[in-house]
Parts: C-alpha cells; structure tokens; sequence
C-alpha cells in the first residue's frame, strides 16, 4: 500500500481500511490488551515481558503501533526494533508471538481485521528477527527462487 502524500489522503485511506475492516481505535485497544493479557502469562514468550513497567503506558504505545501500521494514522512514532534487540529473542519466540496473536485476534476482530493483522503481523515478525539477526552478525540462509 503506497503511503497517503497529505492528512486528508491519509484519514480518507484510514477510513476506507476501517469501512473494510471495521478496525478502529477502540478495537484495536480491545486486541492489545487481551493480546498481553495472554502473553504475559504464556510459559514461553511471558518472560520477556517482565520489563515493562508500566502497562497502561506501553499499551497505549502499542495501540498507536498497530493504528499507524494497519490504519496508516501516522500515531506510532517510535523505533520498534530497539526494544527488541535487548530481548533474548530466538525464532521460536516469534512463532509463538504470531500464534498467540492470531488466536487474540480470532478471538475479538472481524475476518477481514484478522487477514489484514495477520498480514502486517507476520511481515514484522519477519523484520524483526532480520534486523536482529543482522545486528548479532548472523546472515540468514539465501533462499533460492525458481
């Protein structure tokens, strides 16, 4: 999706995405706070949560994440990757992430919101564990295309 030149582009594209989905602020608040209700209780990735000290503020944060990345709302101003390059984050770690998200958002959004989620949750994920791998100086396998 090309990125909106102007703020009346953007909101116009904002509300087509929402017509389409019927994500909005609210929903997206209600899929983060039931995401890291189950997170951070998960056996495998809860751990990694143990840092933040101050939830109300880091899901705020991350609501404005999500509304920037599927709404394109411009809200997330920020550097995701630098939280999660002082993490011990393997690839199992993210495979659950992902599943743990799926399922939250199964649970609580339209399909429409799921695939569009889905889409961006799997695209970061994968940029994630790039950058991180990139940064402890592991290259990834090439992938051969025919």
């Amino acid at each position: 999706m090309p990125f909106p030149e102007t703020p009346e582009k953007r909101a116009e594209f904002t509300r087509q995405i929402q017509a389409a989905t019927g994500l909005d602020e609210v929903a997206l608040e209600r899929l983060v706070r039931a995401f890291y209700g189950t997170a951070r209780h998960d056996p495998m990735i809860g751990h990694l949560f143990d840092g933040v000290e101050d939830w109300e503020t880091h899901i705020v944060r991350i609501t404005a994440f999500w509304s920037s990345v599927t709404l394109m709302t411009g809200r997330y101003h920020g550097n995701p990757m630098a939280p999660h390059l002082k993490l011990p984050l393997e690839p199992p770690h993210f495979a659950r992430w992902l599943a743990l998200f799926e399922t939250t958002a199964r649970q609580v959004c339209s399909e429409p919101a799921v695939a569009l989620l889905l889409e961006k949750a799997r695209r970061i994920a994968q940029s994630l564990q790039l950058g991180i791998a990139a940064k402890r100086g592991i290259l990834p396998a090439r992938q051969h295309t025919t």
